[in-house]
């Protein structure tokens, strides 16, 4: 079902701390006219945490307007199984193509709460699900084991592999075959992923530099790898901004500096200051310096 580019956009807030509808449809448009193949709206990039279900809702709605007939996938990340499956309703009630579920937040379940959980979700949603699996930042372990457990119900259509671990993405798919979507959630494991057989990429720093996303994406898919590893070789220490406490920070600098966007964050986070931003700002503006050209993409 979501094959491709599908980016994790990050929340627009106005000076006042309240959503930015029009620059978010402005951002989420740059995306979408750089050919990537779906939104995910809310999650830890889009600070979904920090924002109420109804503004979780208004972005979602705003990702399926910019997104048109791609999918608009909300994201599922609450500490109560409870609080996920109301969520759940209401994105099913709001249009939402899929969701995209975190299992536990502030407790971690076991394995059988994780079945549980999941499931849970899954049946008050009665929606397509991509499992996030991502023991690193939730401490949740979504196995092999586990998806085998799930694999019976046909609404978990696809897997979010962010386990640190690229050995994880041949074992699904040596498990599993075809039975789920595989998608890769680590920004500087996406070539590895890619070329071992991911069929998605949910991208994060991506969301400033949207067509060399699309063309690594494209050129893996047309086994053109000399070229997509050339470009992701330039890409790789963007791509490390993806893999930090301060994600959300650094890739919004990194909006704001490539495609003239802003850097505001919901507390408690702060937008990046003194040295670390420095580093941040040299990092971003070196890679436009020596931005690649791309190929040409069917």
């Amino acid at each position: 079902m979501w094959k491709g580019v599908l980016p994790a956009v990050t929340t627009k807030f106005d000076e006042d701390g309240a959503l930015d509808h029009d620059e978010m449809l402005r951002c989420f448009r740059i995306q979408m006219d750089a050919g990537v193949d779906g939104l995910i709206a809310c999650g830890s990039l889009g600070e979904g945490p920090m924002l109420s279900h109804d503004e979780r809702i208004d972005v979602l709605k705003l990702c399926k307007e910019a997104a048109g007939t791609k999918p608009a996938l909300l994201t599922v990340a609450e500490a109560s199984t409870r609080d996920a499956c109301a969520l759940a309703q209401k994105a099913a009630r709001a249009g939402a193509d899929g969701l995209m579920v975190v299992p536990s937040t502030i407790y971690h379940t076991d394995p059988r709460e994780t079945v549980a959980t999941l499931r849970a979700i899954a049946q008050a949603g009665d929606l397509p699900v991509m499992i996030y699996s991502n023991r690193l930042a939730y401490r949740v372990d979504v196995t092999v084991e586990i998806m085998e457990e799930l694999a019976d119900d046909p609404r978990f259509v696809a897997v979010k592999e962010s386990s640190d671990d690229i050995r994880r993405s041949t074992d699904i798919i040596n498990r599993f075959g075809d039975r789920f979507d595989l998608l890769t959630g680590v920004d500087n494991l996406a070539f590895e992923a890619l070329t071992v057989g991911a069929q998605g990429w949910v991208a994060g720093v991506g969301l400033a530099f949207p067509e060399e996303t699309v063309a690594i994406w494209r050129l893996v898919q047309a086994r053109r790898y000399d070229e997509a590893l050339r470009i992701y070789r330039w890409f790789r220490p963007l791509l490390d901004l993806d893999v930090s406490t301060y994600l959300v920070q650094n890739i919004k600098l990194a909006e704001a500096i490539a495609i003239g966007s802003n850097e505001r964050v919901r507390a408690p986070r702060l937008p990046l200051a003194g040295e670390r931003r420095a580093k941040v700002e040299q990092t971003i503006r070196a890679a436009i310096a020596n931005r690649p050209a791309l190929p040409a993409l069917a």
